[in-house]
Formats: structure tokens, C-alpha cells, sequence
């Protein structure tokens, strides 16, 4: 592999840009495929675009043979992250779940006798404000942010921050009723249906959940199938 090729390569990473590595064997060759919107000039990259989008869905690395030989696609993506702001009860089940699942999990909450090591063992926690909080945690397409606390002084600014950036999951706990008032006020802070569409509110698969750690299951299940699966269902606000 060229040197200017493996630098390239690092310094995607570093930014976290979301990148494949295609190997034609026969005969030897490399081009890198990225995510976002960088024109994909290269003949190989463009050739196995959509192999290389799937791998980076899935998260994995994919081996496609024919008669022209053999290629290998390696998908290098940024860690998954799942933000979940308020320290409620909810929470505390959502937040093992998502880890197991190897999500990146970070707790933001102000209120430290909510938001401490105790109630949330092994995971990151930030005690601040969201709106404090969301711009220091530089939320990116391999981002989900669930608002959990039913008070518009805290899922409100979550709310916003996500919707200020390309994650790829927002959702806010609450009733339909609940969930029509906090659009409203949302409306009122210049967003336009399609980006209020984004948040996917009442959160979480309809499954029927109604103990914390049901609602837990519906969230981390709707948050995989909006990463794996975008293009099934479109939220609706």
C-alpha cells in the first residue's frame, strides 16, 4: 500500500470521517471510499460504491467474489456514541444496554445526587447543562441522542443541539400530547417540519413497553434500526 495512501488513511480517522479501504488482488489495488460527500472520483471506489455503503452500514468488512478476482472491502467507522440526557430511571437501563451493544455512552445531567458513578458504574458523565454539555461532545453522524427527562429545560436544549448536528438517532420521551407541544415550541425556534421530523417522539419501537427496562429495549431497538436500517420508516412529528 502506498505511503500517500496509509497517510490518508490515518488522517481520515483522526477527523472521524467514516471511510472504506477497497482491495482489488488481481491485479493489486487500493482506493478509499468515504461517507460523506466527497466526490468519488477514483474508478475502483466508484465501482464498488454500494458494497462499501453497506459495509459501513453493518459495520463489517465484506469479501466480494467474481471472475475478475477477488476484492476486500475493510470499514473503518468513528465508535458509535449514545448521549442520553437526564439521569432518570429509564436511564439507568438504557445506558447498559447501549454499552453492551458497544455503544460509547455518555450521561448528561446536571444534578449530581441523579447524575453520579453510583446510579451509572462504567459510563461517561457530564455534570452540565445540555446546552453546555452537546457542543463539547462534537455530535456526529454515529451519534444518537435520547432526551429522557420530560422537562423541556433540559430535553429542549438537548433537543435543539441535536438537531443543530447530522446525528444519526434524536429521540424524547413522552406522550403524543407531550411530544406535539415540545414540536410546537421547538417550531417557534426557527426549525422546519423536515427537521423537526428528525426526532422520533414518543421514543422508542412500539412494542407494547411499559416497565423502565421495556422502554429501555424499545429505544436501543428503534436506535438499530434507524443505523442499520435508515430508509424503513420515517419519523413523523
Amino acid at each position: 500500500m502506498r505511503r500517500s495512501l496509509l497517510t490518508e488513511i490515518l488522517e481520515a480517522r483522526t477527523a472521524g470521517r467514516a471511510m472504506a479501504v477497497i482491495t482489488q488482488l488481481q491485479p493489486l489495488e487500493h482506493a478509499l471510499y468515504f461517507a460523506d460527500d466527497t466526490p468519488t472520483a477514483n474508478k475502483l471506489a466508484a465501482q464498488y460504491q454500494s458494497e462499501a455503503e453497506q459495509a459501513l452500514r453493518s459495520d463489517r468488512n465484506v469479501l466480494i467474489e467474481s471472475d475478475q478476482g477477488n476484492v476486500f472491502i475493510q470499514a473503518y467507522n468513528p465508535p458509535l456514541r449514545v448521549i442520553i440526557v437526564g439521569a432518570v430511571h429509564i436511564a439507568q437501563f438504557t445506558a447498559p444496554i447501549a454499552t453492551q451493544l458497544n455503544y460509547e455512552v455518555t450521561v448528561v445531567d446536571a444534578r449530581r445526587a441523579f447524575a453520579n458513578a453510583q446510579r451509572f458504574p462504567n459510563v461517561h458523565v457530564v455534570n452540565e447543562w445540555p446546552d453546555r454539555a452537546l457542543p463539547k461532545l462534537k455530535l456526529d453522524h454515529r451519534t444518537a441522542v435520547v432526551a429522557l427527562t420530560h422537562d423541556p429545560k433540559l430535553d429542549d436544549p438537548a433537543l435543539t443541539g441535536a438537531l443543530r448536528s447530522n446525528a444519526f438517532y434524536i429521540g424524547a420521551l413522552g406522550s403524543r400530547k407531550t411530544h406535539a407541544a415540545r414540536i410546537e415550541r421547538l417550531r417557534k425556534h426557527g426549525f422546519d417540519d423536515a427537521e423537526l421530523r428528525r426526532i422520533r417522539g414518543p421514543i422508542g419501537l412500539d412494542i407494547g413497553a411499559a416497565s423502565p427496562g421495556e422502554i429501555a429495549v424499545s429505544i436501543m431497538a428503534e436506535i438499530t434500526r434507524t443505523l442499520r436500517r435508515p430508509k424503513l420508516r420515517e419519523p413523523s412529528a
